[in-house]
């Protein structure tokens, strides 16, 4: 246990280094505007730290399937409010991956546990990976907008569509959403 909280505070501290930099960036002529931080398991809240180390005026950030054993009620944990938008994409949400919405937009492909495909929680825990790539090249998956969590990972998502993934730093999307994938690339 002693060892998970420092996990903690040293991938809080990383991203806490991480906005400091882009602080700087900024005081160099980059901007906000332009800046989309993707991070996986640990990463997702890491990025999360890095914009909230900003003030949260990073543009995007992208949590895929951020890291869910003992992170449920820690601080440094990726929230809504760590940039302008935050989106994250869950993968192995019994095991491996964080269970609850925690973004602005919250994706559960395939109900967010096992991934079509894989055999273990490793690879549906790295298929959030996959799926950002993905969704980076050819921007086709379309994710219904669901009523709850139970919904999402009970395939009852009948809302409207909305994109998972890709490079747009202009959405504004909010809720939970379900994509149901294929076994193979580009899924």
């Amino acid at each position: 246990m002693r060892y998970l909280v420092l996990f903690s505070v040293v991938i809080a501290a990383v991203g806490r280094g991480l906005g400091q930099f882009l602080d700087w960036l900024v005081n160099w002529d980059a901007s906000f505007d332009t800046m989309h931080l993707v991070g996986f398991s640990l990463g997702g809240h890491l990025v999360g730290s890095a914009g909230r180390e900003t003030g949260a005026q990073v543009r995007r950030i992208t949590a895929l399937d951020p890291a869910g054993p003992l992170w449920g009620s820690d601080c440094e944990r990726i929230v809504q409010t760590d940039a302008r938008y935050v989106e994250v994409i869950h993968t192995n949400i019994f095991n491996l991956g964080f269970t609850d919405p925690c973004g602005d937009a919250d994706f559960y492909p395939n109900g967010g546990s096992s991934m079509p495909g894989c055999s273990t929680n490793s690879c549906s825990h790295g298929r959030a990976v996959d799926y950002m790539v993905a969704s980076i090249r050819y921007d086709h998956f379309l994710a219904n907008k669901c009523g709850t969590l139970t919904d999402a990972t009970n395939d009852r998502c009948t809302g409207g569509l909305y994109p998972m993934g890709n490079s747009d730093l202009d959405k504004s999307g909010s809720e939970i959403f379900r994509v149901n994938t294929a076994s193979i690339y580009p899924f």
